[in-house]
C-alpha cells in the first residue's frame, strides 16, 4: 500500500510538473530532445530548416516543330527524309519554356545550391526565398556530371542556412525530412527513412551514389533539402523512380558531401575538376571469389590500369583485389568515382588491396586526367558508311567529360551527322570503334586514311556500353 501511494504522490508530481512548463520554455524549443518528441512532432525541425529552402523558377528558349502536313506523323516519311538530315512535315519557331524547381542557401551571403538539371539552358533564374522575397540569380558554378550547380542572389543579409552534415555517418533507418516546391504547389514537407546507400540511379548523374529515401519527392523537388533530425542538410533531392511520374516510395538524393567537395572548388574559384586515378574495375562476384580463394565476394577486382597512371606509379596491378579506399570499404566500381570525386588533385589516398592472398596498402597521389592523346576531332567524309560522323580520340580527360570508362583507349563517335550518302548505320554518340575490316583503330588519324580506302563491304567492330557488335555494311 505504501508503495502504491508513493507512486501516486511520485505521478502527480511528474504530471504537474509537466504541465506548469513555462510557456516561454516551450517556445524556445527549436529541435525535439527526446526520442519521444521526435515521434510527436517533426514542427521544430521544419522551423529550424525551412527557411533556407527556397523556390527556383527559370526561363529558356526552345526551338519547337509545327505540323503542317498530314503526312508529318507518317513514320515512313519520317524516315526517309531524316536520312537527308531534314524535317518533314513541319516548321520551327522559338517558344520561351518555364520550369521550376527548389534550392537551399548553404551560406548566409546568399550561395544556393539546388541540381544542375533544375537550371541547365536556363536565359533567367529567379529565386523566392520563404519569406517571399524574389530576387534574379547567376550561376556561379555547375558540375553537370554530379548533377549540381551553385547560384548566387544579392539580398540583404545575414539569410538562413544549412549546415552540411557529413553523410557517410548516414545510417539505413535513419529519419528524414524533404522540403521542396513539388509541382509549383508551394514549400512541401514530406517524411520518411534512409531507405539505401551508395544506390545507383541511372540517367542522373555519372556518380552513381546516391541515398535512397522514401519521404515522398515529386517534380519540383529537384533541388530541394533532405535534412536530419537536426536540421543539417543531409542530401540534394534530385530524382525519383516511377513509372507513372508521381512518387512511389523511392527517392534518390545527392550526398552533402558531394555539395561540400563543390564548395571547395567554389572557394577557390576555378571549375570543378574531378581527380585521376586510372584504374578500370570490376565487382567480385561469387565466381570470382571461388576462383580467387577469397571468403566471399567483397571488393573490386583490377581489370585494366591505365599507363603512366597514378595507380601504376603507385604499383597497383591487374588482378588485384580492391577492398578499400581509405576507411571506406569498395563493392561497385561506382564506389571509386564517388570517392575520387569527394578528393582534390594532389590528395593522397590508401588504397588496401589482396594480392595472391597478402593484404597489401598503396599510397596513391591523384593528379588531373590528362588529356593524352589529344581529343583530336574529324568529321568523316568520303564513300564509307560512316560518312557524316565526328569521331574524336579517347583520353583519361575526354572520358570523364563525356562519362565515359576512364580508362578506355581509342577512338569514339563524339557527334552524328547527316550523311552525305545518305547512309544511317545506326551509330550513336559514345560508340567506340574497335576493329574495321579486321584492322584495330588507334586514333582519328588513323581512321581516316583506312576509310579513305575503297571497299564493297565494311565490318565494323564496335563497344556500346558494356557491349561489343559487329556491323557488316555493302557499299
Amino acid at each position: 500500500m505504501q508503495n502504491t501511494s508513493l507512486f501516486g504522490i511520485l505521478l502527480a508530481v511528474w504530471l504537474f510538473a509537466g504541465l506548469s512548463l513555462p510557456a516561454q520554455a516551450q517556445d524556445e524549443k527549436t529541435v525535439p530532445q527526446t526520442q519521444m518528441e521526435k515521434v510527436f512532432s517533426y514542427a521544430p525541425v521544419v522551423k529550424k530548416a525551412s527557411p533556407a529552402v527556397v523556390n527556383i523558377y527559370t526561363k529558356s528558349k526552345v526551338t519547337v516543330t509545327e505540323n503542317v502536313s498530314p503526312f508529318a506523323n507518317d513514320p515512313f516519311f519520317n524516315q526517309f527524309f531524316a536520312q537527308q538530315g531534314l524535317t518533314f512535315g513541319g516548321r520551327s519557331r522559338e517558344a520561351v519554356v518555364s520550369s521550376l524547381g527548389s534550392g537551399v542557401l548553404i551560406g548566409a551571403d546568399g550561395m544556393i545550391v539546388t541540381s544542375y538539371h533544375v537550371v541547365k539552358d536556363a536565359q533567367e533564374i529567379n529565386v523566392v526565398l520563404a519569406d517571399r522575397r524574389e530576387f534574379p540569380a547567376k550561376v556561379t558554378l555547375k558540375d553537370p556530371k554530379v548533377d549540381l550547380a551553385f547560384l548566387k542572389i544579392d539580398a540583404p543579409g545575414p539569410l538562413p542556412f544549412l549546415e552540411l552534415r557529413d553523410s557517410d555517418t548516414l545510417e539505413v533507418g535513419d529519419l528524414v525530412l524533404a522540403i521542396g516546391n513539388p509541382f509549383g504547389v508551394g514549400q512541401t514537407v514530406t517524411s520518411g527513412i534512409v531507405s539505401g546507400l551508395a544506390r545507383k540511379a541511372e540517367g542522373v548523374s555519372d556518380y552513381q551514389f546516391f541515398i535512397q529515401t522514401d519521404a515522398a519527392i515529386n517534380p519540383g523537388n529537384s533541388g530541394g533539402a533532405l535534412v536530419d533530425m537536426n536540421g543539417k542538410l543531409v542530401g540534394i533531392n534530385t530524382a525519383i523512380y516511377s513509372k507513372s511520374g508521381g512518387s512511389v516510395g523511392i527517392g534518390f538524393a545527392i550526398p552533402a558531401n558531394m555539395v561540400r567537395s563543390m564548395q571547395g572548388a567554389h572557394a577557390e574559384g576555378g571549375k570543378v575538376v574531378h581527380p585521376w586515378m586510372g584504374v578500370g574495375a570490376q565487382s567480385v562476384t561469387q565466381e570470382i571469389a571461388e576462383s580467387l580463394g577469397l571468403k566471399s565476394a567483397q571488393g573490386l577486382i583490377v581489370k585494366k590500369i591505365s599507363p603512366g597512371s597514378p595507380a601504376e606509379k603507385a604499383g597497383l596491378k591487374e588482378g588485384d583485389v580492391l577492398t578499400a579506399m581509405g576507411d571506406t570499404q569498395l563493392m561497385d566500381p561506382h564506389d571509386i568515382q564517388y570517392r575520387l570525386a569527394l578528393a582534390k588533385i594532389g590528395d593522397t589516398v590508401t588504397l588496401h588491396i589482396l594480392r595472391d592472398g597478402n593484404a597489401k596498402t598503396l599510397d596513391v597521389t591523384l593528379i588531373a586526367p590528362p588529356e593524352n592523346p589529344k581529343r583530336d576531332l574529324r568529321a568523316i567524309k568520303g564513300h564509307n558508311p560512316l560518312n557524316g560522323l565526328t569521331m574524336a580520340n579517347l583520353s583519361p580527360a575526354f572520358n570523364i567529360e563525356n562519362g565515359i570508362d576512364d580508362s578506355a583507349t581509342g577512338v569514339v563517335v563524339a557527334a552524328v551527322g547527316p550523311s552525305e550518302l545518305g547512309v544511317n548505320i545506326g551509330m550513336n554518340p559514345g560508340d567506340i570503334i574497335l576493329e574495321i575490316n579486321g584492322t584495330k583503330i588507334t586514333s582519328t588519324s588513323q581512321l581516316e586514311s583506312l576509310v579513305k580506302k575503297a571497299s564493297p563491304k565494311w565490318v565494323i567492330a564496335y563497344q556500346r556500353g558494356a557491349n561489343i557488335q559487329t556491323l557488316t555494311v555493302n557499299m
